[in-house]
């Protein structure tokens, strides 16, 4: 089943988008993500994708109040990544209703920890593959590794990880279209579908992926908040 994921990236309790992954370059496109949520709820999501930006970059929740009264206040799944690095976080989220987790940075730096999610609760947990050039990039894009997507995924693969979201850094937020063949060429050497963020700008697109065995679900972002796509429809579609 594709899933479509509608996107939330929150900095100082707002709900903005980034340019490639700039802090420096960002839009506000609203000051209640509790109403955006719901009306992606209302339209037919059954999941939202939730990063906080301050706690990728602070490396500790800084917006999870916020976070836990969506999951209050609206029925619907949400996955959240953005500064979790403790499996006391993890735990506290899950406790609060949050159904998946995303382990993005800790997964290089403290392996440890990520292993151990992994064993406590690898249905919720999701590893973020966030690529640039090849590389994983860390600590909310500030840093890029000298690990590949595929090098890391396998080894966590062996701890039990299932879920996978690969981002290519340089077309987030820039309405260029996915990098479709970079999903594919990770899920055909992990042997595992993944889903795709970064960049999915057109309903024909997510028409296309929709049939693609190699990718399990889409996130969408700035194209839902400047009205290049209809969320409603999209659902639509895919249910169909």
């Amino acid at each position: 089943m594709f899933t479509v994921y509608p996107a939330i990236d929150l900095i100082d309790g707002k709900c903005v988008r980034l340019f490639q992954g700039d802090y420096d370059q960002s839009t506000v496109y609203g000051d209640a993500p509790v109403d955006i949520a719901r009306s992606f709820y209302e339209q037919g999501a059954e999941w939202i994708h939730v990063v906080d930006l301050d706690g990728a970059k602070a490396g500790h929740p800084v917006n999870q109040e916020l976070i836990a009264r969506i999951a209050a206040e609206v029925p619907i799944n949400i996955e959240v990544g953005g500064g979790i690095r403790t499996i006391e976080i993890v735990e506290s989220y899950l406790n609060q209703g949050i159904k998946r987790v995303i382990l993005g940075s800790s997964a290089i730096s403290d392996p440890e920890f990520c292993r151990l999610a992994l064993q406590r609760y690898p249905d919720s947990i999701a590893i973020g593959l966030d690529v640039k050039d090849g590389k994983v990039a860390v600590r909310g894009w500030l840093e890029v590794s000298d690990m590949s997507a595929a090098e890391l995924a396998k080894q966590l693969i062996i701890e039990g990880a299932e879920h996978f979201i690969y981002t290519d850094i340089s077309r987030d937020g820039a309405l260029k279209g996915a990098n479709v063949s970079g999903a594919e060429q990770l899920a055909d050497e992990i042997g595992k579908p993944v889903v795709v963020s970064g960049g999915v700008t057109t309903f024909d697109e997510v028409q296309k992926l929709v049939n693609n065995k190699r990718v399990s679900g889409a996130i969408i972002g700035k194209a839902l908040y400047t009205k290049q796509i209809s969320l409603g429809d999209v659902m639509k579609a895919v249910k169909n």
